[in-house]
């Protein structure tokens, strides 16, 4: 037997009104006649209640005789299987993982933190109970292993000003990742008969010794992202300017003084602060 058998096992309601019938039988017998009846009603009573087995809704009991697998029993309710049945439950239900932070390096080989939340269950019991020693053991170890994994094979996030722009980054590529993640779990469990409901980054950071240093490049990325659009900003308005003085002719500029003109409104624009102006009160020369 290598595969999950379901069980067609008898009501246990029946045997329970079995059992209640022994129980009243010994008791009216056991002081009208000889006690080896009522006692051996009593031990057949006793024998019978070994055998109840309760099934809650989304569990299971996988039973075995002496290291055989007879099968598993996934209908709930209250049945009667053979006495020397041994039992174990194994759940049906959802379970969620929240993975430890784990210190992995990405592509780059830039240290980061990561953790995965995982929702799984058991759906092949005979493969949950047999093939792996624990189930919910190899659960937490194989995940881990999957997401270092997945870690090295993408960067945190794209550095596209040093020739490294990925597709795919841990950071922004949400989606692709989880179902890598996905994907890649459930490679792992299937052994074990478990099935991958969910699978996605629960954190994500660069590690302590270089967060400092990466979020100062990120932050001069950024700053030299915004001056790039404030020049050609500037530049695009320094352009319309002397367009529109030259078109309606409100002022005769020469080459000197256009320079002059552009040197000022790219300081003006592009600056840091606020310009402080300066009232120019005789001509053009002065």
């Amino acid at each position: 037997m290598t595969k999950e058998k379901n069980l067609s096992v008898l009501n246990g309601y029946i045997v329970l009104i079995l059992l209640i019938l022994l129980l009243i039988g010994a008791g009216f017998l056991l002081f009208r006649i000889s006690p080896v009846l009522p006692i051996l009603m009593l031990v057949s009573a006793f024998i019978l209640f070994k055998g109840f087995v309760l099934v809650n809704p989304n569990s299971s009991n996988v039973l075995l005789l002496f290291g055989k697998y007879i099968g598993t029993i996934k209908k709930n309710g209250l049945f009667w299987v053979n006495p020397l049945y041994s039992k174990r439950k194994i759940s049906l239900r959802a379970s969620n993982f929240d993975s430890e932070r784990l210190k992995v390096n990405d592509k780059l080989g830039n240290p980061v933190m990561i953790s995965t939340i995982l929702v799984w269950r058991v759906t092949d019991t005979y493969k949950a109970a047999f093939e792996v020693d624990d189930y919910q053991n190899f659960v937490r170890v194989q995940t881990d292993a999957a997401v270092r994994k997945l870690a090295s094979m993408y960067p945190y996030d794209n550095f596209a000003d040093e020739g490294l722009d990925e597709d795919i980054t841990l950071r922004s590529s949400v989606n692709e990742v989880s179902e890598a993640l996905e994907k890649e779990v459930q490679e792992r469990l299937a052994m074990a008969g478990i099935e991958v409901l969910e699978a996605r980054i629960g954190y994500l950071a660069y590690a302590q010794e270089i967060a400092n240093a990466m979020l100062r490049r990120q932050q001069a990325t950024a700053i030299v992202a915004a001056r790039h659009k404030i020049v050609e900003g500037a530049v695009s308005m320094v352009e319309m300017a002397l367009n529109e003085l030259s078109k309606k002719e409100i002022v005769d500029l020469d080459e000197e003084r256009k320079a002059a003109m552009v040197s000022n409104l790219m300081v003006v624009l592009c600056s840091d602060k606020d310009a402080s102006p300066i009232v120019n009160t005789g001509t053009l020369n002065h």
